[in-house]
């Protein structure tokens, strides 16, 4: 088995606290509501919102995927770092085992964040990882931060106190 990690970095208008609550803590009951045609719905299957929680996230009408299962691996909400791997689903090919996660946001100078984000491929057997195939998925994830960051700044009253 092979890891290949890839690590990027945005910036966000956002401060960190606002951002992590709709990113990450109420991703479930956002992402539907203000990006349908992204995600249809995400629920959890097994757990309790913490640590070893698996959710099922179903994508919206023309995704060229239907569903993915992942693990909550680490939760630190005072430190804004979220930790998870893609477990199961047709977004991972026969090729890769699972894909681990890891977000964390900064307070950036101007009051928003920086959002860093590391990926480690774990794949099966002696399998690279072409390129194209991370900056496509780097690429969606992006459309979706985008989606929920303009909400954010269109809905200045939400997420402030969640």
């Amino acid at each position: 088995m092979g890891v290949f990690t890839y690590e990027t970095e945005f910036t966000s208008v956002v401060p960190p606290a606002r951002l992590f609550k709709a990113l990450v803590l109420d991703a479930d009951n956002l992402v539907p509501k203000i990006a349908p045609q992204a995600i249809k719905s995400a629920e959890i299957v097994e757990g309790d919102g913490g640590v070893g929680t698996i959710k099922k996230t179903s994508f919206g009408e023309g995704s060229e995927y239907s569903y993915v299962k992942h693990q909550i691996d680490a939760l630190d909400k005072d430190n804004f770092v979220y930790n998870y791997s893609l477990i199961e689903g047709d977004a991972l090919s026969d090729k890769i085992e699972k894909i681990s996660y890891e977000i964390k946001l900064v307070a950036s100078a101007d009051g928003g964040s920086v959002i860093k984000n590391t990926s480690s491929y774990h794949t099966k057997g002696d399998v690279e990882i072409k390129e194209e195939h991370v900056k496509a998925g780097k690429e969606k994830a992006h459309a979706l931060f985008k989606i929920i960051e303009t909400y954010l700044v269109a809905n200045r009253d939400a997420y402030n106190h969640l």
